[in-house]
């Protein structure tokens, strides 16, 4: 597993260097290389400590600074690519896969079509954000006379 992982980090960095920066797609096998298992629910206090988008099916969402979960979408949520703030509906203390949602708060827009949670996956922060430093490292050569 360590391995495929390796590989997959690997690929995401050559291809991040050709561009400088991963496109939703790269960065969203990225975490998907350092999620765990697919569990029913997370819990959520009623805030989020932050959220990213990683395309238009799905996010990552951090419940404390120190504990995120990759979020899968049934299908494209439109709209979550330029979001301002989402929100997510929750059941005494939890948000569970297949039945909450993902709300897209946007104050120039009208109310949005919720987006049903296909799967929800917990991170590991510490390997995700090794493996960003890593990709971001340049490579400093001596310049030939």
């Amino acid at each position: 597993m360590k391995k495929l992982i390796a590989i997959a980090v690997l690929g995401l960095t050559l291809a991040g260097c050709a561009t400088g920066r991963l496109t939703s797609a790269e960065r969203l096998d990225l975490y998907r290389a350092h999620a765990g298992p697919p569990q029913n629910s997370m819990p959520y206090f009623g805030t989020l400590s932050g959220w990213t988008e990683l395309g238009d099916s799905a996010l990552a969402v951090w419940a404390r600074p120190s504990e995120a979960y990759l979020m899968e979408l049934r299908g494209p949520c439109y709209g979550l690519s330029y979001a301002t703030a989402i929100g997510l509906t929750s059941r005494t203390g939890q948000v569970s896969a297949r039945f909450d949602k993902v709300l897209i708060r946007d104050p120039n827009q009208g109310p949005s079509v919720p987006c049903f949670i296909g799967s929800i996956r917990k991170l590991d922060i510490k390997a995700l954000r090794a493996s960003e430093q890593e990709m971001r490292q340049a490579q400093v050569e001596e310049r030939e006379p």
